[in-house]
């Protein structure tokens, strides 16, 4: 299998990666055949880990690693959970290989899991304290999607600041039964408690009314 990062980006990688605080591991479930961009996704988090001492990786089978599996709730593969520095889970997880623009929402994760974090607004943290019900954010994406990456990072962000959310990335032509089931027609979409959903990388503000209203 070729290398899908050229030397370039790997340099850029590495400067980019300084940012980090503390390590990060990312779990990564696969299955054995048939399993669409198994194989891809564990070469591409192996190369992205040669940029950064900082970015760890295990591999789990999705079926003989059932109880991890359960754990971080994972049921499709491939799927890649992001642990902290106390390879804690913090309900950041990619569904899909986060290849293309989305390699952008995966090195977000992994500077801001890793203990740097985006400052938010303070009436928005107050806002994102006070969700107490388990929230689960659902983002569609495809890898060719320039504005796909922000709704990623937006989730992901709320996850971090709140442990009832769970924000997922999906990579909707690999798992075209949950897309399907969705009408995901045009990406990003995000779907909160398979409930209630908009398109758009909307601003967070959009984000936490839609959750508000999952929660009526």
């Amino acid at each position: 299998m070729e290398n899908l990062l050229t030397d370039e980006i790997k340099k850029q990688l590495s400067e980019i990666f300084e940012q980090m605080k503390g390590n990060v591991t990312l779990a990564i479930f696969t299955k054995d055949e048939p399993c669409p961009t198994c194989a891809e996704t564990i070469a591409f988090i192996k190369e992205l880990s040669s940029t950064s001492k900082k970015i760890k990786y295990k591999l789990y089978n999705i079926k003989l690693d059932e109880k991890k599996a359960k754990e971080y709730d994972v049921t499709r593969t491939p799927t890649i959970v992001v642990l902290d520095n106390d390879e804690a889970y913090r309900g950041v997880k990619f569904v899909g290989i986060p290849a293309g623009y989305e390699i952008n929402s995966l090195i977000s994760a992994l500077i801001q899991v890793s203990g740097n974090l985006i400052e938010l607004p303070e009436e928005f943290v107050e806002r994102i304290k006070k969700i107490d019900k388990p929230t689960n954010i659902k983002v569609f994406i495809t890898l060719g999607c320039p504005h796909c990456p922000g709704a990623v990072e937006t989730g992901h962000r709320l996850a971090l600041e709140n442990p009832n959310i769970v924000a997922e990335m999906i990579e909707a032509q690999t798992f075209g039964e949950l897309s399907a089931k969705f009408n995901v027609s045009s990406v990003p979409k995000v779907v909160i408690n398979d409930k209630v959903e908009f398109l758009g990388s909307q601003p967070l503000e959009v984000f936490l009314d839609n959750i508000e209203k999952a929660h009526l």
